[in-house]
């Protein structure tokens, strides 16, 4: 197991990969650590399965015999919740932005490290529990539900609701929501977001906040192009304004 400490929770993962022998491997390692995991060859299976046997995380590849990753995404989106890493062997830049804007909460260029993987997957799966990087009320105590007037946020529920509707958020648009509010009237700069949510570091061009950051203003019912919640603040980072 190469020195990787074993965890004991029982997440259940399913991979969409159509390289059987790389997804037998793949499936060999992330047993081995702990995790128990699901395969699926087939593109054209794989939103049934997401959608009947919502698993904890799910790996998609973005090529795909059937149906391609990008559509996959989008379709089980407004069925499924969980944390979705897509897989892509190009480096073009808007493949990776396209995954997100279709719902994908991480991306990771092929080929991958076993160990790499697994480190993104117990990050992810973390961050479902774990996301705040200050504290935010006088106690020092982390809160379980935050209120801004029409919109509340709720970290035990991981659910958010504007007008008492509740927002449609995938995994990491909350995870990215709850810790701008959570630090509502203090600047987070892009290094410090990158750090909390993937648990690496910042390398200056990822465009993954960004993209996140363009699709939860409408949600939360703020204008995208002059935006009272959530502040772009140039050259520092972003701004989740208390009294908007």
């Amino acid at each position: 197991m190469d020195g990787v400490e074993q965890t004991n929770e029982s997440w259940r993962i399913l991979i969409v990969e159509d390289d059987e022998r790389l997804a037998d491997l793949t499936r060999e390692y992330l047993e081995n650590n702990g995790l128990t995991v699901f395969l699926e060859h087939h593109g054209g299976a794989a939103v049934e399965r997401i959608r009947n046997e919502q698993p904890d995380l799910v790996v998609l590849d973005l090529m795909l015999p059937g149906e391609d990753g990008l559509s996959i995404c989008r379709r089980v989106r407004p069925v499924y919740s969980g944390p979705i890493i897509m897989l892509t062997a190009r480096t073009d830049d808007l493949d990776q932005v396209l995954g997100l804007e279709m719902g994908a909460d991480d991306y990771i260029s092929k080929p991958v490290q076993p160990r790499v993987l697994l480190a993104r997957i117990r990050a992810m799966l973390r961050r479902m529990d774990t996301v705040p990087v200050g504290k935010s009320n006088d106690s020092g105590e982390e809160p379980i539900r935050l209120a801004f007037n029409d919109l509340i946020v709720d970290r035990s529920m991981r659910e958010a609701w504007l007008n008492e509707d509740s927002i449609d958020l995938t995994s990491a648009e909350f995870d990215l929501l709850w810790l701008l509010a959570s630090n509502a009237g203090r600047v987070l700069s892009r290094e410090e977001i990158f750090t909390a949510l993937r648990g690496i570091e910042y390398d200056g061009q990822d465009r993954s906040i960004d993209v996140r950051v363009s699709r939860i203003r409408p949600k939360i019912g703020d204008d995208p192009i002059h935006p009272r919640r959530i502040k772009t603040v140039r050259s520092k980072g972003y701004l989740f304004v208390k009294e908007a």
